[in-house]
């Protein structure tokens, strides 16, 4: 099932696999449906790594790997990769303009196990 994805944005696997359900931004000149898939936290759990980063914030994944090497606070993104960033996503080290670019990265909505 596709939900429908209205932007100026590309997506196209990122994880090498056919069929994953996941992916990503590659172009901003081309609009594409994103599938809509959820994901345990088992699996989020798994993106554990600095080549493949994914974090929970407010029940949300986001695939942050693209952002790793540019994040101001080094390596600190990855304590939580693969698992609920939520407290240190919204600590006092981090600007406003986090909330509108996190949205460049979301993924999906993942409920409460």
């Amino acid at each position: 099932m596709f939900s429908s994805l209205r932007s100026s944005a590309r997506y196209d696997d990122s994880c090498g696999r056919t069929g994953c359900g996941h992916t990503k931004k590659v172009d901003s000149n081309v609009t594409y449906d994103k599938p809509a898939r959820m994901y345990a936290k088992a699996e989020v759990s798994l993106h554990n790594k600095r080549t493949d980063c994914w974090v929970i914030i407010k029940d949300k994944v986001y695939d942050v790997t693209s952002y790793v090497e540019e994040h101001p606070g080094g390596d600190a993104i990855l304590d939580h990769a693969g698992d609920d960033s939520t407290e240190g996503f919204f600590g006092p080290q981090h600007a406003t303009r986090v909330f509108d670019m996190i949205n460049d990265f979301y993924i999906v909505y993942m409920p409460t196990e």
